[in-house]
């Protein structure tokens, strides 16, 4: 069974050495292996993919790399996805990014390994900026320095690629033929085109829990897609969300929903995403949104 196992080791000579010896005295085979220097002196952390006897579990991983010196030790299941090469996954995410900058949030998720839903409590956060959406990724292991600037190269990789899009007048195909009007109602935004409704966003019932947040429910038929609908869609439904009161708006999709993020800043929103497992969220903050005319 492979398992994934983070943790700091003493940056002396014959440190991976004592592991290496350890590990093989309980039959267990250091598969991979990643070193994530610290920014002073002192431990530095390991990333190992440990191909262990199936009578192992968590705790005596937990404990095998404990005995070797090992602090602060993670240790969970992984697959044979783990024993990729690193530096081909960072090129491979970066060609993706450069092909589908909108397909970010996804594929910096699973770059460092955060697609798992974790326990917020016990999360480490990864908080990247393009232009004025914040994207979020959570998982138990500590994100290290080396990671977050690498996080912080791929952020910066598609704020260029969206400068240059825009610099060289690229947009999305507007529709041609029949027009779109909306129309606000009470709780939610249409699109009709020839009166027949296209796409809606509607605000959800109002949680006891979260009384100043409202949930928005955005849907744009398939084939008017990819025609700005679902970004006046977003910014009308948060106006009107602020006339009727609410301080921020949530929309909840799929992960690998590449439509958010363009949406998002098209707008002209402020936005942060966040991913947790297959879920991706977007809180955008109203105070600076102006109310809809009513």
């Amino acid at each position: 069974m492979l398992w994934r196992v983070r943790t700091n080791l003493p940056d002396r000579p014959g440190t991976l050495a004592a592991l290496a010896r350890t590990c093989g005295e309980a039959e267990v085979d250091i598969r991979r292996i990643q070193v994530f220097p610290g920014p002073n002196v002192g431990p530095v952390t390991d990333e190992l993919v440990l191909d262990a006897p199936d009578g192992l579990d968590e705790a005596a991983i937990t404990a095998l790399v404990v005995g070797a010196g090992g602090d602060r030790v993670l240790a969970l299941p992984c697959s044979e996805a783990a024993l990729d090469d690193q530096p081909t996954r960072y090129v491979e995410a970066a060609r993706a990014v450069i092909a589908q900058p909108a397909s970010f949030p996804d594929v910096v998720a699973r770059l460092f390994d955060a697609g798992a839903d974790v326990d917020e409590g016990a999360a480490d956060v990864m908080e990247l900026r393009v232009g004025e959406v914040r994207v979020q990724v959570r998982r138990p292991a500590p994100f290290t320095p080396t990671e977050r600037e690498r996080g912080l190269a791929m952020a910066a990789l598609v704020s260029d690629v969206l400068g240059r899009e825009r610099s060289t007048g690229a947009s999305r195909r507007i529709g041609a033929g029949a027009t779109v009007a909306y129309v606000a109602l009470e709780t939610a935004v249409q699109a009709r085109a020839d009166e027949v409704v296209v796409g809606e966003a509607r605000l959800l019932p109002v949680s006891l829990d979260a009384p100043g947040t409202r949930e928005v429910d955005l849907e744009v038929d398939v084939s008017w897609q990819r025609r700005g609908i679902g970004t006046r869609l977003l910014g009308d439904v948060a106006r009107l969300a602020r006339r009727i009161g609410a301080e921020e708006l949530l929309v909840r999709t799929r992960a690998d929903n590449q439509a958010v993020m363009p949406m998002v800043l098209s707008a002209g929103m402020r936005g942060r995403i966040r991913m947790a497992g297959d879920e991706l969220t977007v809180r955008i903050p109203l105070r600076d949104v102006r109310p809809l005319a009513g």
